[in-house]
């Protein structure tokens, strides 16, 4: 069985950190398990969190008021879920559930921000590894806009 340590080196966020790093985010973080169905944050709730998939699904969604929960894009194994507890006001920007059994690797938001002003080559490579993660993310809802608007114009 893989330490917290070892689950976190595996994931491709945190690629590359030495072993001091991984083990100063590693006392951040705790094991979770949640069924489908279960929303990890809902938009506008406060961002004191975030996730490493380790097995099963989450989706990214975003409340549209005549059309209900929209898909943006759906993350798995290995992959961060959340970027809005680095940025103040702290509020999720989106919902994320889980669409399957899912097992993750949960990080306090604060307690990690805490390392961060103490460490503050901790805290560039944490903000290079999430910009890196945010640009995929406003790329995915990029294409998603794209697919949604261009069958709409199609259609019409």
């Amino acid at each position: 069985m893989k330490g917290l340590e070892e689950l976190i080196a595996d994931a491709s966020v945190f690629a590359g950190l030495d072993s001091a790093s991984l083990s100063l985010i590693a006392g951040c973080a705790g094991n979770e398990h949640v069924r489908a169905g279960t929303f990890l944050f809902q938009e506008g709730e406060q961002a004191d969190r975030f996730y490493l998939i380790r097995h099963g699904a989450v989706s990214l969604e975003v409340h549209a008021p005549a059309a209900g929960s929209r898909v943006i894009e759906t993350l798995g194994e290995g992959e961060v879920v959340g970027w809005s507890w680095l940025f103040k006001p702290f509020r999720w920007q989106f919902d994320a559930r889980a669409t399957a059994p899912t097992r993750l690797v949960a990080f306090d938001g604060a307690c990690l921000r805490g390392k961060c002003d103490a460490d503050h080559e901790l805290g560039y490579q944490l903000m290079e590894r999430f910009a890196s993660a945010m640009l995929e993310r406003l790329q995915a809802t990029r294409l998603q806009l794209l697919d949604v608007y261009g069958n709409a114009r199609a259609s019409a």
